[in-house]
């Protein structure tokens, strides 16, 4: 049996819970959170980091937390080493050809298809679809039922909107917005923000 331990104890850190309860063989070692309110997740003791150093560093470390920018900031306090793989959730479909990289969790129902590549720290959230020939860049977040069609690149830290939809080959730049429900038909420059259907730059 090996064991993970998590940093941050929010409501995504519940749902990564439940991927490491659905893969044979792993259990969670050690829950993590700054917040010194924060003492308990589920029936699992919550400690601050500072307050145990040596527990932090015994298993490898997973951030689950859902926010993209908060993310990549606890990576620059964080020895990048902590991170040793990627946790799928049992009822996720991933093809053999992807490449998924340390750090990215992907929930339940969710699709990666072949050829795609999945950066450091990505969340594939629930029932979302990642189709052929993708690369999503570091600490992207796809959210639930989003479907990101054959083609598409999406850059570091965008966040990609519930129930979204990203047409064929489309170029997403980093740090942008594509709001629930957009249909993205064009594309987007970095640190954009896109609604609607058909998707425009607001």
């Amino acid at each position: 049996m090996s064991k993970v331990s998590l940093y941050g104890a929010s409501g995504h850190a519940k749902v990564i819970l439940d991927i490491i309860r659905s893969i044979e063989g792993l259990e969670i070692g050690f829950i993590f959170d700054d917040n010194p309110s924060v003492t308990q997740l589920l029936n699992h003791k919550v400690l601050k980091p500072s307050d145990f150093p040596e527990q932090f560093q015994r298993y490898p470390l997973f951030l689950s937390i859902g926010n993209n920018s908060t993310r990549e900031h606890l990576m620059q306090r964080l020895n990048s080493s902590s991170f040793s793989r990627a946790l799928v959730h049992s009822s996720a479909h991933i093809s053999e050809e992807t490449k998924l990289q340390k750090g990215s969790v992907i929930m339940p129902m969710a699709v990666v298809n072949a050829f795609t590549k999945i950066g450091e720290h990505c969340i594939v959230n629930t029932g979302a679809v990642i189709e052929h020939d993708c690369s999503l860049e570091d600490f992207v977040h796809v959210s639930p039922n989003a479907t990101v069609c054959g083609g598409v690149t999406i850059g570091k830290g965008t966040h990609v909107g519930a129930g979204a939809i990203i047409i064929p080959e489309i170029k997403i730049g980093e740090h942008c917005v594509i709001g629930a429900g957009t249909v993205v038909i064009d594309h987007i420059p970095s640190h954009s923000k896109v609604v609607g259907n058909p998707g425009r730059i607001i």
